[in-house]
């Protein structure tokens, strides 16, 4: 048997848009699968970078050529000794700052911000010089709130599972 090197952390660029999102949760999955990581932390952080790179393509311009829509969006992630995961996702930046919003029971989207805050242990927003907004996440295993549907759903009290109850 050969050992295989699997890196403790990757870079990626991908293309803006959601053609690139699937490549990057694929590669994702398989590395930290590889690398050992446990199957909780690779799970929300596959979720995570779907989430961040989602939102870069929705939201943000391209690194690049942003001035004739052509361009990227540059994703990585990185295993730390003690076992904890930090996952970036860099764009060109937006007209507004990644903030959790507080979406109606009945929206279709706008929970985004709010999944990444209960899964994480930490994340936020680093500007650079050039203009480049990156947001990062820390993920560890066991961190998930255990309010995850509330806080999820943006604190409208609608618990998910509710939804089921006539299912029993």
């Amino acid at each position: 048997m050969v050992a295989q090197e699997v890196p403790t952390s990757s870079s990626m660029v991908v293309p803006h848009g959601p053609a690139g999102v699937g490549e990057a949760r694929h590669r994702m999955r398989d590395e930290l699968y590889r690398s050992g990581v446990a199957e909780s932390v690779v799970d929300d952080a596959v979720l995570i970078l779907s989430e961040l790179l989602s939102n870069a393509c929705r939201y943000a311009r391209p690194l690049g050529r942003a001035d004739r829509g052509d361009g990227d969006v540059r994703a990585a992630w990185r295993v730390d000794p003690g076992g904890g995961l930090r996952v970036e996702v860099t764009d060109g930046g937006g007209p507004t700052r990644p903030v959790p919003s507080t979406p109606s029971v009945t929206a279709r989207g706008g929970r985004g911000l709010n999944i990444i805050s209960a899964l994480a242990q930490d994340w936020g927003v680093r500007d650079s010089a050039t203009g480049e907004v990156t947001v990062w996440v820390v993920v560890t295993g066991g961190h998930r709130r255990e309010d995850f549907a509330t806080h999820v759903g943006g604190g409208s009290g609608f618990d998910f599972l509710d939804a089921y109850d006539d299912l029993d």
